[in-house]
């Protein structure tokens, strides 16, 4: 059974989306990021603190100290959209990549998220969650102009192609709908990128996607 260390105020989220949609048994290890016990007035390194991302026990585990992290019959796995990618590829079936071609389009993907959406999306989200004053406003609009690019390659991919890869829903959509949804608060974009908000839609209608994000919304850690 697959362990995964993290909590899902985190990129845990799209792996326990995957996991859900797999139907695969899976064992939930709370770890909270160092960053927010600090924000309580807590020392991370405290001995009555939670595990955390900065306790020595997780260091052995993910010398980055970043969640979520796998332990997979003996493989430790960390980066969330190659936990992901793993994950589907060993389950198999329509989730997964068919063929190498598929495989490629999807790792190709992965990496457009992350390297070309993430971080500003990430900025509008904590902008929002911070009370979008301002100065979150103006953070806001410069995040949003960066996007513009990356979500206009994939408003055109979505013209063309129901999901990401294949034809069907995979992998590919829950790595890509995860990293677009932290810019997803942000109207005046997403209406500027049509296909998008509809596709992104489409995949938080699906089940494990509710599922996951009721845990998410009850969590207390």
């Amino acid at each position: 059974m697959v362990t995964l260390y993290g909590v899902l105020h985190s990129r845990a989220t799209r792996t326990i989306w995957l996991l859900d949609e797999l139907d695969m048994r899976y064992d939930l290890k709370p770890v909270i990021q160092a960053y927010r016990l600090e924000a309580q007035g807590l020392d991370p390194l405290a001995p009555d603190a939670p595990l955390n991302t900065r306790s020595p026990e997780f260091l052995r585990l993910s010398p980055a100290g970043a969640i979520p992290v796998i332990e997979d019959e003996g493989l430790l796995l960390s980066e969330s959209l190659a936990i992901n990618l793993y994950l589907a590829k060993k389950a198999g079936g329509p989730l997964a990549p068919k063929d190498v071609r598929e495989e490629a389009l999807m790792t190709q993907w992965a990496l457009y998220g992350a390297t070309s959406i993430e971080d500003a999306a990430l900025e509008i989200m904590f902008a929002y969650v911070n009370g979008a004053d301002e100065g979150g406003q103006r953070v806001i609009e410069a995040a949003s102009d960066r996007l513009r690019r990356p979500f206009a390659v994939l408003e055109t991919h979505l013209k063309a192609h129901s999901h990401m890869v294949g034809g069907r829903f995979t992998v590919a959509d829950i790595n890509i709908a995860e990293v677009v949804r932290y810019a997803q608060g942000h109207k005046p974009l997403m209406t500027e990128f049509p296909r998008v908000a509809s596709w992104l839609e489409h995949c938080q209608a699906r089940p494990a996607f509710k599922k996951m994000w009721a845990t998410r919304l009850a969590e207390t850690a």
